[in-house]
């Protein structure tokens, strides 16, 4: 993963950033780098500034200080027709038939009529909601309000996608359909923002994270490097015999039906990983061995808290 990344090129670059409301700074010198082709994980806790620096970047609001490069270029309002952006506040006109106002939407990111009406089709098959098309919106449920959403979000190919809270109201059927867009986006050339409160959904899908607390960014890195980082090193080792302390200590044990050792174990930070197995395999054959690696969550709350 980490070689993938260092072949990819800086996409977006925001650059010491500054915003302040009345009485309140709400972004204070954010600077992180996207790049391209990647699903970046942008976190933080609730009024943290993701929101704004989101703003920022659509260029519905504007930085006090700081900038925001596309390509290594400043960006413009010119460069919105570049960026799909889903917010957590879904905005379709209950009133409207669904069909209609997803090409009004279509045709609002510059897209042909026709170009429109094709490409709408092919994702309202895919997404099975093709007996919606004449329906209106307040008739939908909030997960198929949120497909809608997500299709007029993607439809005009945009070379950066923001997706904020992206499976609110979906099942996990829908949910891991939804992922698997993201994925193929990605894949096919997109550059997606993913800012969640799912730390799940973030060891899943990012290979990078920025997240903010406070109006300033206090994590930053890769994901798999961020784990490692913040290990405590315990280790989940299946043996063939018992295991008798020798600088490690047992934390737990349990013997599996099958006759093995279930351990729970942890080891000096001093110590490498080689040098404990080194001193397990003295004692007795090794089934299994692997370090128990803090999820991104329990990090997120150590990191905010």
């Amino acid at each position: 993963m980490q070689k993938f990344l260092e072949m990819n090129s800086n996409f977006l670059e925001i650059k010491n950033v500054v915003k302040q409301y009345a009485g309140h700074r709400a972004l204070d010198g954010v600077s992180l780098t996207v790049p391209e082709q990647t699903i970046y994980g942008l976190l933080g806790p609730n009024g943290a500034g993701k929101t704004t620096l989101i703003r920022i970047i659509n260029q519905i609001t504007a930085p006090d200080s700081g900038e925001i490069l596309l390509n290594g270029a400043k960006m413009t309002f010119a460069d919105v027709a570049k960026i799909g952006y889903l917010p957590e506040e879904r905005g379709l006109y209950k009133k409207m038939k669904i069909g209609e106002q997803a090409l009004y939407l279509a045709r609002l990111k510059g897209m042909s009529k026709r170009d429109a009406l094709n490409q709408l089709h092919f994702w309202f098959q895919k997404f099975e909601i093709e007996s919606w098309w004449n329906k209106k919106v307040e008739e939908l449920s909030k997960g198929m309000a949120q497909k809608v959403q997500f299709i007029t979000t993607i439809i005009h190919k945009p070379k950066l996608l923001i997706f904020d809270e992206p499976f609110s109201g979906f099942d996990p059927i829908n949910a891991a359909l939804l992922k698997n867009e993201i994925l193929e986006l990605r894949d096919s050339g997109a550059t997606v923002i993913f800012s969640t409160h799912n730390m799940a959904s973030v060891e899943e899908l990012c290979e990078n994270i920025s997240l903010i607390n406070n109006s300033k960014v206090v994590l930053q890195g890769n994901v798999e490097e961020i784990r490692a980082v913040h290990s405590t090193n315990k280790f989940a080792v299946c043996t063939s015999s018992e295991l008798v302390e020798n600088q490690f200590i047992i934390l737990n044990k349990n013997i599996l039906k099958n006759g093995c050792f279930d351990y729970t174990i942890s080891k000096n930070p001093q110590m490498s990983n080689n040098e404990l197995l080194g001193k397990l395999l003295q004692q007795t054959q090794i089934i299994s061995f692997a370090e128990q690696l803090p999820n991104m969550n329990d990090i997120f709350i150590k990191t905010v808290s």
